[in-house]
């Protein structure tokens, strides 16, 4: 996958560079805006029991 995404990204080396990264940080700035709040509902961790 990181060949095939670094064999189309545009530019020279340096370029690629920074625009993986750039990627990179658009995927986790995703997943912390929008996947992991959609997905911790369904998560056990905010079902405690101490203090109960």
């Amino acid at each position: 996958m990181y060949g095939w995404l670094w064999r189309h990204l545009p530019g020279p080396t340096p370029v690629r560079a920074v625009l993986a990264l750039a990627l990179a940080a658009a995927v986790v700035a995703a997943c912390f805006l929008w996947v992991y709040p959609a997905v911790a509902p369904y998560m056990p961790f905010n079902e405690t029991t101490v203090g109960e």
